[in-house]
């Protein structure tokens, strides 16, 4: 399928399909190019049409599949080099089907054609070849050499550059990262905690980014679950005290700095057991060699962590003498074995000496420079770490604090002591060294191991490697049929025989070759956000990491916009569009990290609650007006919206719930199914037909909501009911089911506002109310101003009290009641004019028709560590990374809608008559073909 870019802002395709336009359901829709006029190539998204083309609608992920087809155009090229004889019309022809023979040397031709063009004397319009609506009405040739250009430069970017090759390109891209950070890891090292403790750099001014994985911030509870039963201590000078003080403080906030500064100080959580000792040895000396001697002794209780450092007290002690330098070598030599043999059962860490500010230091310190420090610190690293012939020694050297302090320096009172923030980070990455391995945080990805496969997880790769291996071998299978049966010459009339066995495509085949493709993709989810192969990095939220790509997409979205095929309120390539940017913004959002930002916030629930507003609409528009209520239609939509989201469960090892949206919007599906289909069945046909029966449609709604309202205040009865098994196994999250309550109450009302909205809008469209015509408003032209005024003041006032919100769960609280206000304004700001309704912007519809795979393929491609990081595939360049990252994710997402739609046709058809017929016919076509291999024909 080619990558067709869509025409700026008053140029449109000239053409039309060949086939009828595909039909709006409220089901996930398989996705085509950003274009809606797809020259060129023919559709790759197959499958069986939907109903609910009356409506013009979609859900809250809208599905319909595109009949093959092939888009013919270039007539207007064909046109224009009519003049310049046959066989040239015949190659503009051949280049605008997109026939290979016409594409291969088209891009010289066209461009041929095109100044042949220029040079015609303009034109009146009905003279011309069919050309945008826009160029019909003008008598001058500018217009339609503008559209020419842009359509022959589209022919050639398509003829170079399609959806396929661009998946092509993210193969290719993927297994060169790939082969690259697996050369790295082994040069390098596989080791993140050393990442952790000797590199890094500040995102802002307080948020420390480790290089290459995710630091997690430590609350009280998760410090004491950690810290159990456990004895640390902290060995050395003044330095060390301060980190010993903010360490505890994780633990215990309100812990005072206090006591005899120059003296042992004892902490200890009795509730806990948390036992942890700061010993005061300023210097590396006997002192401290027969502190750690003790330890050493099989008798005595040795601490389970051992922070140790210090070198500025024998700087200014011995006025930095050489012969101090000296001594200290001799005792940091000394005091190495014992340290290594401590490492072999306990952690131990040795603290490098952070830089000093020396404009600030007092008289007594002016000895203590960055010259010595530099020097003490080579000699501990290079004593210690050599403390082991042939091996890597046990002590690990803490060296971030020296990053940390190059940064935050400047801020301390005396030039010694490192400011508080700067100690709170370091106490925080000792923190993480000891215990992400031991709790295992979600956001905490260095110093932890790759998690065990589980049974399940095995059993999808076996399953998916036998596909890949079944797939391979239909593949030679098929490649061999089509070599014997390509057209051989007759010697005697020298004409090419054609064999007639045509062996078609069996089910089975598709099946495999969806697996295999799935399983591939699947692959590289694990790799990306289980099998520690990629980097990741926290999020770090400012405005113009927000704001500035908002901008940007807009401007892409508005540049790129067509006239829609047709001009009813929501039609489908508007509800595509819709959804397209709020996909697009919902994603900016999370790669930010603009949830800490509450305005931002509080928007973005108006976007989710508008997915949902589509929910109701959608659906209730397709049941009421088709009445189906069959079981193949259930089954399309809940396999369309939940496939994606079962395999990741398997794959990724995450309960179902994790993924909320689509627990959602499935349920939500249900109730609206439930409400509509139980007796007694009430649809438009028989509406029609007595006005009692829109009555008893009203009472159904009502009851709907009074069952809304009950459940959303009453949460002892919703758990009751998810609590149930199996309802338990899919919405459970961390052994409660509150995660569910918590985000079905949040955005309670909105599904009824849509369902109830659909019944108000098809019961005028059905009187003839509006006004639905190309240009026209959608009301008189008084009602359309004062509705028009309404909804923008609506709009506006619902923006700034979302902007003045100080408290999330006060604005949670109000916002079930109060977000259809901001998504009622917008629909009716974006319908009542006229030419508002005529046009669409393609650029977001092309991402609107994939939003469900690009929600759910960004937990773990695009963002990392379960939506909590960043998924780092180029490191040290964040622009290029989230390009790179973005190509990659947008295609996968791209391919796993097509294969949604291939295996939905294949796995729920439509009529099963029709798949054991396509069974037959290919088992029949290979037997043939198999008989005439053996007489040899």
């Amino acid at each position: 399928m080619p990558l067709t870019l869509p025409p700026p802002a008053g140029a449109h395709d000239p053409v039309t399909p060949e086939g009828h336009q595909e039909p709006v359901t409220p089901e996930h829709r398989a996705s085509g190019p950003p274009s809606q006029a797809q020259p060129l190539l023919r559709q790759e998204a197959k499958g069986e049409e939907e109903e609910g083309e009356e409506t013009g609608v979609q859900g809250a992920w809208g599905t319909a599949t595109a009949e093959p087809g092939w888009r013919v155009w270039g007539k207007a090229a064909e046109a224009a080099a009519a003049e310049e004889g046959q066989g040239e019309a015949r190659g503009a022809a051949a280049a605008g089907s997109g026939s290979p023979a016409g594409g291969a040397g088209g891009g010289r031709g066209s461009w041929r054609r095109l100044l042949a063009w220029l040079r015609r004397p303009p034109q009146c319009c009905p003279c011309a070849a069919p050309l945008p609506r826009s160029a019909a009405h003008c008598c001058h040739g500018g217009t339609k050499m503008a559209a020419l250009a842009y359509n022959l430069g589209k022919r050639e970017i398509n003829h170079y550059f399609s959806v396929r090759s661009a998946k092509v390109l993210a193969l290719v891209a993927v297994l060169l990262l790939a082969a690259c950070h697996l050369a790295s890891r082994r040069y390098r090292g596989n080791d993140s905690c050393e990442y952790l403790l000797s590199s890094g750099r500040f995102l802002g001014e307080k948020v420390w980014q480790p290089h290459s994985c995710m630091m997690h911030k430590y609350k009280i509870s998760e410090a004491k679950n950690c810290l159990v039963d456990k004895h640390i201590a902290f060995i050395g000078d003044s330095r060390i005290r301060q980190l010993f003080y903010s360490f505890v403080k994780i633990i215990n906030p309100q812990f005072k700095e206090e006591g005899n500064k120059h003296g042992n100080i004892p902490f200890e959580d009795k509730i806990s057991s948390v036992k942890v000792d700061f010993l005061w040895h300023p210097e590396v000396n006997g002192s401290m060699k027969q502190c750690i001697k003790v330890w050493t002794e099989d008798s005595v209780a040795k601490p389970h962590v051992i922070v140790a450092g210090a070198a500025t007290w024998s700087i200014k002690i011995h006025n930095g003498s050489n012969e101090a330098l000296s001594q200290y070598k001799m005792n940091i030599t000394s005091i190495a074995p014992l340290l290594e043999k401590l490492a072999k059962t306990s952690d131990v860490y040795w603290v490098l000496q952070d830089p000093v500010y020396e404009d600030l230091l007092s008289e007594n310190r002016k000895m203590i420079t960055n010259e010595k420090i530099d020097a003490y610190n080579e000699a501990a690293v290079s004593i210690l770490n050599s403390s082991t012939r042939n091996s890597k020694s046990n002590v690990k050297m803490f060296s971030v604090s020296k990053l940390i302090a190059q940064e935050t320096i400047t801020e301390s009172l005396d030039g010694l002591h490192l400011p508080e923030s700067s100690r709170e980070t370091s106490a925080m990455i000792l923190m993480n060294v000891y215990c992400n391995k031991i709790l295992k945080p979600v956001d905490g990805s260095c110093c932890q191991p790759r998690p065990p496969l589980t049974l399940i997880q095995k059993l999808a790769a076996c399953f998916f490697t036998l596909s890949i291996i079944g797939y391979l071998i239909f593949y030679i299978i098929h490649r061999n049929t089509h070599r014997k049966n390509k057209p051989c010459t007759d010697l005697e009339s020298g004409e090419e025989k054609k064999n007639i066995i045509n062996t078609s495509v069996s089910p089975l085949e598709i099946l495999l070759q969806s697996f295999c493709k799935l399983g591939l993709i699947m692959a590289y989810f694990y790799m990306c956000d289980r099998a520690n192969l990629f980097m990741k990095e926290n999020k770090f939220y400012t405005h113009s990491t927000f704001f500035i790509p908002i901008i940007y997409i807009l401007v892409l979205g508005v540049f790129y916009n067509e006239n829609t095929k047709e001009t009813k309120v929501l039609n489908r390539e508007q509800t595509d569009e819709w959804k397209g940017w709020m996909q697009l913004v919902i994603l900016i959002y999370h790669i930010s990290g603009a949830s800490t930002f509450l305005p931002v916030y509080m928007h973005i629930r108006v976007l989710v609650a508008a997915y949902l507003f589509q929910t109701g609409y959608g659906h209730f528009s397709y049941f009421w007006i088709k009445g189906d209520f069959g079981i193949h239609r259930v089954c399309q939509v809940l396999f369309r919206l939940n496939f994606l989201v079962v395999v990741l469960c398997i794959v990724m090892d995450r309960p179902y719930q994790f993924y909320y949206f689509v627990p959602l919007v499935t349920v939500w599906f249900m109730v609206i199914y439930v409400t509509l289909a139980l007796w007694p069945q009430i649809i438009q046909k028989k509406a029609n037909g007595n006005c009692f029966w829109h009555f008893g449609l009203l009472l159904k709604l009502a009851f709907l909501l009074l069952c809304i309202c009950f459940l959303a205040y009453s949460q002892g009865a919703f758990e009751k009911i998810f609590s149930l098994w199996p309802l338990s196994k899919c919405f459970e999250l961390k052994g409660n089911v509150y995660e569910w309550w918590f985000r079905w109450r949040l955005d309670r009302y909105v599904v009824f506002h849509g369902m109830l909205f659909a019944f108000i809008y098809l019961a005028l469209q059905k009187r003839q109310v509006l006004s639905e015509g190309k240009g026209e408003p959608l009301f008189s032209n008084k009602i359309s101003n004062f509705l028009l005024f309404i909804s923008v003041v609506s709009f506006l006032t619902y923006s700034i009290w979302a902007s003045s919100c100080k408290n999330k769960a006060e604005c949670n609280e109000l916002h079930p009641s109060v977000s259809v206000v901001q998504i009622l304004a917008f629909i009716l700001i974006r319908n009542i004019p006229g030419y508002a309704r005529s046009v669409y912007s393609s650029f977001f519809a092309w991402f609107g028709k994939i939003s469900l795979e690009l929600f759910i393929c960004q937990y773990h491609i695009w963002l990392a560590a379960d939506t909590r990081g960043i998924l780092v595939l180029i490191p040290g360049n964040p622009m290029l990374n989230i390009i790179v990252s973005t190509f990659i994710f947008v295609c996968v997402a791209h391919e796993i809608s097509q294969i949604t739609n291939d295996l939905a046709q294949i796995i729920i058809p439509k009529d099963n008559s029709s798949l054991l017929k396509s069974y037959r016919r290919w088992i029949i076509s290979y037997n043939l073909h198999c008989r005439n291999n053996k007489a040899g024909i």
